[in-house]
């Protein structure tokens, strides 16, 4: 009897050995002995293939977007500037202009006055005070005469058009006459000056 009573016992912890270890396993499965798993919490997905594409889709249209925008700003930067140069082109010589008005209402007033007078010395000298105000004028703009007479004949801003034989060696290559006044305006020069050179 005592032998049955211990074998009734022997099977009894083994069931229940079995049925622990049975738990073990299950809660193993579902994650309940991993260590900070609170079962499918905490348990990050990869994103698939699809989503990854669509993002990048999403990413190259925005660029793309960014990239029509900056040349369209760009475009109408550069419009807007050859606008603004030709503009500043056309009306760049209205100041001088307006400056030369007053002069050419001088002009209109000699001439009026030069058909009633018989006076040469008066003509004379009201057509130099006219000629003195303009050039103060264009100098005030940047205007000035290239010096030839008695200067070393520089092909820059003289024009040889006569060549004469030198009396003296000093006198070669040297500027002997000016037939025609040569200029600058600032440090461009607008024509130069034609002369007779001593060789």
């Amino acid at each position: 009897m005592s032998k049955n009573k211990d074998n009734k016992e022997n099977r009894e912890h083994e069931e229940e050995v079995l049925n622990g270890e049975d738990k073990k396993t299950i809660d193993s499965e579902n994650g309940a002995d991993t260590p900070g798993n609170g079962g499918d919490e905490g348990v990050r997905e990869e994103p698939s293939v699809e989503d990854r594409l669509a993002g990048s889709e999403a990413r190259v249209a925005q660029l793309i977007d960014q990239n029509l925008r900056q040349m369209a700003d760009f475009d109408n930067y550069r419009k807007r500037t050859m606008k603004e140069k030709a503009e500043l082109i056309r009306n760049a010589s209205a100041d001088v202009i307006s400056k030369i008005l007053p002069v050419i209402d001088d002009l209109e007033r000699a001439i009026a006055n030069n058909e009633k007078s018989d006076d040469i010395e008066s003509i004379k000298e009201g057509t130099k005070l006219i000629y003195n105000k303009l050039m103060h004028i264009l100098e005030g703009e940047g205007l000035s005469r290239i010096p030839a007479v008695g200067e070393q004949f520089d092909t820059d801003v003289h024009e040889a058009v006569a060549i004469v034989p030198a009396t003296e060696d000093k006198t070669k290559n040297t500027v002997i006459d000016c037939t025609r006044e040569g200029y600058r305006l600032n440090d461009r020069i607008l024509r130069t000056s034609q002369v007779v050179v001593a060789n």
